[in-house]
């Protein structure tokens, strides 16, 4: 229940934060108002850039790899990346969406967070190792948003593509935030295989670490939140929700005991793949949408209600976890 209470309470307070400070600055007009978007880049670069890569390293360190099979499980992420994304676009068919909306769904059914809220709730509910596997579980997530989910977000805007796939891989290997998090995962592998011992301050050190990275990008996150969109997409909020807190979650751990997941380290990577597969919709969504002119305010609705949700999928999961 403590920690239950603490993964909630964190993310509720991160967003609150955000959102009172959104306010805050509109209360005092456009000049000030106008400071948001650039205070909400600096946040995620102190919190992906800093927190999390330190913690990433100090926690893959310790982490168990010695089964081989443990190698599926970036496969399994990418899966559900995709799958989730192509779920979107049968919803959308579904509801007899438009074009621009149906590229929406898409990026809302396929982007997830999980660097902050999974990472947070792997660390409360599963300490530094599973927090490790979240690492190894979201390998490719970088990869497939910019190669796949950003040219079909681009494509169902009507948007004439501008460049190749090579272009787009050569883009995100030069993307600082995907270089930061892959150097600190090859990092701590790298630590992890020399045999070295991690010194025992590295667990202190995270203690803190996550909790905290994981607060400043929630309030990043807080000050881009409109509640005036959900209104008007009950609907499709609650298809991504199933989405997203259902199918997934039913499909990703059926691969994952179908590979005997549950046989390694105590069932640990099935517990990382239950929770990183049943997280809500990510905010890059809304920069998709904001970048090939989607809806927005679908994508808004969608990432608020998914988001929202959690306050039922946290418990859910804490359920679940006693019985893998």
């Amino acid at each position: 229940m403590q920690k239950l209470l603490f993964s909630l309470g964190l993310i509720v307070t991160g967003l609150i934060t955000g959102y009172l400070w959104q306010q805050w600055a509109n209360a005092r007009g456009p000049a000030r108002a106008a400071t948001i978007p650039l205070l909400r880049k600096q946040l995620q670069k102190i919190g992906l850039l800093f927190f999390m890569p330190v913690s990433f390293v100090a926690a893959v360190w310790v982490v168990s790899l010695e089964n081989i099979r443990i190698l599926f499980l970036p496969l399994i992420g990418a899966g559900a990346l995709l799958l989730g994304g192509f779920c979107g676009l049968g919803a959308a068919a579904l509801l007899r969406k438009s074009d621009v909306q149906k590229g929406t769904l898409f990026c809302c059914g396929s982007f997830t967070n999980l660097g902050s809220i999974g990472a947070l709730v792997c660390f409360v509910f599963l300490g530094e190792p599973g927090f490790a596997l979240i690492a190894l579980y979201k390998l490719f997530e970088e990869v497939i948003y910019y190669s796949i989910g950003f040219p079909i977000a681009r494509y169902f805007s009507g948007a004439k593509s501008v460049s190749t796939f090579w272009q787009r891989i050569k883009q995100v290997g030069t993307d600082p935030f995907f270089l930061v998090a892959t150097g600190a995962f090859i990092c701590g592998l790298v630590l992890n295989l020399s045999g070295l011992s991690r010194p025992a301050f590295f667990e202190t050190i995270n203690a803190f670490f996550v909790p905290a990275g994981t607060f400043i990008l929630l309030t990043s996150i807080g000050l881009g939140m409109r509640f005036s969109s959900v209104a008007g997409n009950r609907i499709e909020g609650v298809a991504i929700s199933l989405i997203k807190f259902i199918v997934i979650p039913l499909a990703a751990v059926s691969a994952a005991y179908a590979l005997g997941f549950r046989e390694i380290d105590s069932g640990l990577p099935l517990k990382v793949v239950l929770i990183a597969a049943s997280m809500p919709v990510a905010f890059t969504a809304l920069v998709a949408a904001s970048i090939y002119e989607l809806d927005l305010e679908l994508a808004n609705a969608c990432w608020l209600i998914t988001t929202g949700g959690l306050l039922v999928v946290i418990p859910w999961l804490s359920f679940l976890l006693t019985f893998l």
